[in-house]
């Protein structure tokens, strides 16, 4: 009885073990199969290297360094380099090195004018018409001792006494009086000032 026991307690610890080893070896085995390093290097060697060397795959992590260091290949390629040596530099034409010519600037034919002259029609500046003469008659002074000029102006049977400044009639400024004359301005006409000379009687 006693026997059975201890025979049994080794085939169940047996198969523990055995069941950890194939958990170990299938963990060490998936990286190394699913790395997408160990798939590129395999499709970048070349074919014409020679025979191919065995690559364990059993040491995981490890044996994936050993497989990227064997094909890093430090021999000296003669036929690529020959092939580097034989490309030759072709540009557009222009060498860079090289000074070239200015290109000459054409003569211009003609004398570069857009507009046509015109000789027919000649523009002439239209003449303006002289404003009205104001209305105004200046015939005397109004002024006393220490006050500034006035002047009598007339308009018909209207009489305005007016100073330098004013305006006469809702329309006509005096702008300066003067012994002689009184210039007067239309404001409603905006024209340029005019001279009233002094009329006697």
């Amino acid at each position: 009885m006693k026997l059975e026991t201890d025979n049994r307690s080794k085939m169940l610890g047996g198969g523990g073990l055995g069941a950890l080893a194939l958990l170990v070896v299938v963990y060490e085995l998936i990286p190394v199969l699913s790395s997408p390093a160990t798939t590129s290097l395999a499709n970048s060697q070349p074919a014409a290297q020679g025979p191919s060397r065995p690559s364990a795959i059993r040491g995981g992590p490890i044996a994936a360094k050993k497989v990227r260091a064997e094909n890093l290949d430090p021999t000296l390629r003669l036929e690529l380099l020959a092939a580097s040596e034989q490309t030759k530099y072709a540009g557009s034409g222009r060498n860079i090195f090289v000074s070239q010519a200015e290109v000459p600037i054409p003569t211009p034919v003609g004398t570069g004018a857009t507009d046509k002259a015109k000789t027919d029609s000649v523009y002439t500046i239209p003449q303006q018409q002289p404003p009205p003469p104001i209305p105004l008659k200046f015939f005397g002074f109004a002024n006393r001792p220490g006050e500034a000029k006035r002047v009598f102006l007339s308009q018909g049977e209207d009489v305005f006494i007016a100073g330098e400044g004013e305006i006469v009639d809702r329309r006509y400024k005096v702008v300066r009086i003067s012994p002689t004359s009184v210039e007067v301005q239309d404001v409603v006409g905006s024209g340029p000032s005019q001279n009233i000379p002094l009329t006697q009687g």
